[in-house]
């Protein structure tokens, strides 16, 4: 399973892939707004938005790339590793 991380932050993002790999999942994660990043995204088959650290940009893209490639979107408040764990649990 694939997953895209978008928002969070910068200083857990080796967390948020560790957890991610706990789960036999490959993750990208994007806590700031790339030039490209909707080229960058690709086709996950989960998008994570943690919605208390990301810009409006940012879920405006990741909103047009998961109904571009059909891939499930989860939004959490909270961008704590709990919290990325609790939606991987669902979706796994």
């Amino acid at each position: 399973m694939s997953v895209v991380i978008i928002g969070g932050h910068e200083r857990m993002e080796t967390q948020y892939k560790n957890i991610c790999k706990k789960y036999h999942c490959k993750s990208k994660v994007f806590t700031r707004m790339k030039a490209d990043l909707n080229h960058k995204i690709g086709n996950p088959d989960l998008i994570i938005l943690f919605t208390s650290t990301v810009s409006h940009k940012m879920v405006r893209c990741a909103i047009a790339e998961s109904e571009r490639s059909n891939a499930a979107l989860e939004r959490s408040h909270s961008s704590s590793s709990h919290a990325l764990a609790r939606i991987l649990e669902s979706y796994v």
